[in-house]
């Protein structure tokens, strides 16, 4: 018998793939959440070694690893029948490294603390590789299944759901924190992130995944063919290339993030403060979810980009402000600027996600959307170095000249967005 084709079903798919893939997206949120780069892992990593750089190489990583594997899996992914199984691969041995970290921690008590940093940053750092396996599957995969006026809608609906489920788990860390040795909490938090991103793998897997579009030619082209087509696609797509350059930028906020929970602690706030910041920060996403969807549909893409730049020369401003002024204040106006702060770094990184995950797939053509992902991402790696530059910046000056650096490339990518606005213009 054959498939039922008629519009009625169509939409109905399309209705089920929308809710599978945002509930696998805010699990993926409440997972990644629990082992947040810029403040659970961050606060780890200080523990465990007590050198900026290593924070920063930390968080370096993880973004790294996100984008440099994503030109090879876009070149095999473009040309096959079913980009899928690059999914599964990616998705499910995240998870597995994120519960290889688990296992290594609750084993703390019988391992030298060199050991065990060592084994962290080695895990952390193929968690990070694994994970840039899933990006060009992704974002292929929701390109085709969803339509391009719904896409900011799921994706606020991912952060929504993931937002409420992220809030439980910032609460149950926040008491494994009261509760339990500072690395056997860590241990079980590492677990519980590994279980929630196997639920989400298995979500978006059961979502399926739509006919792939007609290509030119059914012929793989070589590699070094469609390295050259990235060249072309630089040179010739203006949009892309302002937008390359606007996440360059972006790596400068990024350079920041890991060391705003380092200059909490500094400030006075312990290391049993990091989960009420995680819960703030996680509230802040929770909250803004309606705003950016709401920007993204009705105004477009790069309307919420532009938005969302604001955020990211107010919040690194914020954050001198608060630094010089902190000698001043008690314990408790301590822990409420700080919390109104990662309130908003939560909102502007959500923003940040749902923006820029909307606008690529709205800048790249249905028939080649594993192969510009995949250009776009790897040629925006080299600003995941960026919080190692921070770490030297914070070491050699202060952490106030990393945020100053930050507020200063936020005034940068407003002007790049400004171009961008004018490129589309009628």
């Amino acid at each position: 018998m054959a498939p039922d084709t008629s519009p009625n079903t169509q939409e109905r798919r399309r209705g089920r793939a929308f809710w599978k893939i945002a509930g696998a997206g805010a699990s993926f949120q409440a997972g990644s959440s629990a082992v947040d780069s810029a403040t659970i892992v961050a606060s780890l990593v200080n523990h465990l070694t007590g050198s900026v750089y290593a924070v920063g190489a930390a968080s370096a990583v993880l973004r790294l690893g996100w984008l440099v594997p994503q030109l090879i899996i876009g070149f095999l992914a473009q040309h096959a029948e079913r980009r899928m199984p690059y999914y599964v691969v990616g998705a499910f041995g995240r998870a597995g490294c994120l519960a290889l970290i688990a296992l290594l921690l609750a084993f703390a008590g019988i391992v030298s603390d060199l050991w065990i940093a060592i084994g962290f940053l080695v895990l952390w750092t193929a968690y990070a590789f694994v994970s840039g396996i899933v990006a060009v599957p992704y974002n292929d995969i929701v390109g085709r299944s969803i339509p391009s006026e719904q896409r900011s809608r799921m994706l606020a609906w991912r952060f929504f759901g993931g937002g409420l489920l992220a809030l439980a788990v910032a609460a149950f860390i926040d008491n494994l924190l009261a509760t339990e040795s500072y690395i056997a909490a860590h241990a079980i938090i590492f677990g519980v992130a590994a279980a929630l991103m196997i639920v989400s793998s298995i979500s978006f897997v059961s979502a399926g995944e739509p006919p792939t579009p007609p290509t030119t030619s059914d012929k793989r082209s070589p590699f070094r063919q469609f390295l050259k087509e990235g060249a072309d696609v630089y040179r010739s797509d203006e949009r892309f290339r302002l937008f390359l350059y606007t996440q360059w930028c972006s790596g400068a906020t990024l350079m920041a993030l890991p060391f705003f929970v380092v200059a909490a602690t500094g400030a006075g706030l312990g290391v049993t403060d990091v989960g009420l910041l995680l819960g703030a920060q996680t509230a802040g996403s929770l909250v803004s979810n309606a705003l950016w969807g709401n920007i993204g549909d009705r105004h477009g893409k790069l309307v919420l980009l532009q938005t969302v730049a604001w955020l990211r020369l107010a919040v690194p401003l914020a954050a001198i402000v608060i630094l010089v002024f902190a000698a001043g204040y008690s314990r408790t106006e301590i822990i409420i600027v700080f919390v109104a702060l990662f309130a908003v770094i939560g909102m502007l990184v959500n923003g940040m996600t749902i923006g820029y995950l909307g606008y690529l797939m709205e800048i790249s053509p249905d028939d080649r959307r594993p192969a510009y992902s995949s250009y776009f991402n790897t040629l925006a790696s080299p600003a995941a170095l960026l919080p190692l530059v921070g770490a030297a910046i914070a070491d050699v000056l202060a952490l106030e000249a990393v945020f100053a650096a930050a507020s200063a490339t936020a005034l940068l990518q407003l002007v790049l967005y400004f171009r961008l606005s004018r490129l589309e213009q009628p």
